[in-house]
Formats: C-alpha cells, structure tokens, sequence
C-alpha cells in the first residue's frame, strides 16, 4: 500500500482544506490587502484632486470677477481724476469760475484763494469770492459753477442787499476746489506732524 492509500479520506478532506486556507489567505494577505488599502489610498487622493479643481474653478471665476470689478473701479477713478485737478490746472479753473462769474453779469469785488487744506487724498483749495448783483444773475453763476467738469462746492453763502430796498445783492460765499495730494504735500504733512 502506498502512504497515500494509508490516509484516510477525513484526513484528506482535511488536507485539502487546510491546503486551500492556507493558500487563500496567504493571497489574502499578501496580495489582496495591499491592493485594496492601495485602492482606497488612490479614491482618497481622487477626491482630494477633484476637490482642489472645484476649488479652481471657484477661484477662476472668482478672478473673472475680480477682473471685472477692478475694470469697474478703474472706470471710476479715471471718472474722479477729472473731476480733480491737478496742481498746475488750479490758476485755470480759478479763471474759469472768475469767468462765470464775468458771464453772469456779476461784479466782483474780491476773488481770493485761501491758503490749502491737506485732506487724506486730496487738498482743498477755498476762495473767498464777493460778488454784487441782482438775484436772478448770482443763481445763474450758481448753476453754471454746478454744471462745471471739476468739482466746486460753494459754501457759506450770504446774500444781502447793497443798500435798503435794492435789488442789487452783494453776495459773499466760499468756492471750495479740490485737488489730488502730491508727494510734496505728503511731505510737508509729514514736516508738520513732527514739530
């Protein structure tokens, strides 16, 4: 008899089971574990990827909208640098109220810039104006001061009559420009905040 006739068929069942176990989880450890934990690994860094490009995206269209709203705001700044001087332009638009006023059948009495008020941006530039008139002629300088490209505010405005029961006014009032803020007046800022 042979030693395998000499096994029983129990034992052999056995063998073959044992055999089998042995070899399916020799697989299983040994290559089905590290391609599943490498399968999960590679998912993970598949959301983590599709994460960051939904990220993306957001910000692409985020900068597409930055992009516009900096067009925006550079449309409006070029709209404000005109409207504000520069220094050298001052003695012109000082002129050009001063004609307005001419224009308006006004006569001017005084026409006196004042001394400059540095701002946070900007410099103000205030003129003492007195005029004299009638009503009707220092509304029409008013208006035609409003209607002006540059931006000019008057303030403290006084209207009285030039003597009883006329209807000529002598009309005192501020004209209030603005200029942007040069280095220059940086500086002199600066030379003042250190006295």
């Amino acid at each position: 008899m042979d030693a395998c006739e000499k096994i029983k068929t129990g034992h052999r069942l056995l063998i073959f089971v044992g055999t089998f176990l042995l070899l399916g989880g020799g697989f299983f450890w040994l290559a089905w574990l590290p391609i599943t934990e490498e399968i999960r690994h590679t998912e993970s860094e598949i959301a983590d990827l599709k994460q960051k490009v939904n990220l993306a995206k957001i910000r692409a269209k985020q900068l597409a909208d930055f992009k516009k709203e900096e067009a925006r705001l550079d449309k409006e700044f070029s709209k404000a640098v005109r409207l504000l001087p520069h220094q050298r332009e001052i003695p012109s638009l000082l002129s050009d109220v001063s004609e307005l006023g001419v224009k308006s059948k006004l006569q001017f009495r005084l026409f006196s810039p004042g001394k400059e008020e540095l701002k946070d941006f900007y410099v103000e530039i205030p003129v003492s104006i007195e005029v004299s008139g009638k009503y009707g002629d220092v509304a029409l300088f008013f208006d035609r001061v409003r209607k002006m490209a540059r931006i000019v505010n008057i303030v403290n405005i006084s209207i009285v009559p030039k003597e009883e029961l006329s209807t000529n006014l002598l009309t005192k009032c501020r004209a209030i420009t603005y200029r942007f803020k040069t280095k220059a007046d940086e500086e002199k800022e600066k030379a003042k905040k250190k006295k």
